[in-house]
């Protein structure tokens, strides 16, 4: 399990990390669907973690709570990394990232409102966001890959 997990984990946190660093060189607004494509391509690593534990560690056999396991521990490793990315971004890379995203926002509707965050609180709500979106991954792949 610990190799499927430490294997998976990697792919996604480093399939993470280079859409990441290729959104560098695209907008803000761009960034935002990059962004969420990033997440959605990082956590693709759950189900392929969960089918060769499955395959190769356990003779074809998976129970709904063993692959429950090792997909919710892929989903908070590459969680984890991401939140790590998105902190080192906001906080050394481009600090004056939030005030830009203000101003764009702000020009696109006046009326909106903008919350303020601190790079702790962006790379917190990154790791929340990525962890739900794996946990709904986790499912659907626990589901559909167990036997018994």
């Amino acid at each position: 399990m610990k190799t499927s997990v430490s294997k998976f984990s990697t792919y996604g946190i480093l399939v993470g990390f280079i859409a990441f660093l290729a959104g560098l060189y695209f907008d803000i607004t761009t960034n935002e669907i990059i962004g969420y494509a990033t997440i959605i391509a990082s956590l693709v690593f759950v189900y392929f973690g969960i089918r060769h534990f499955r395959d190769t560690q356990n003779h074809g056999k998976l129970s709904f709570k063993k692959g429950m396991i090792i997909g919710l521990l892929i989903s908070l490793f590459t969680a984890i990394g991401m939140a790590i990315a998105d902190y080192i971004y906001t906080a050394i890379i481009n600090p004056g990232f939030f005030d830009e995203y203000a101003k764009i926002m702000k020009a696109k509707d006046p009326t909106v409102e903008i919350m303020e965050f601190t790079s702790g609180q962006a790379a917190l709500f990154m790791l929340i966001i990525v962890f739900i979106i794996g946990l709904i991954i986790t499912l659907i792949s626990s589901l559909i890959l167990q036997r018994k």
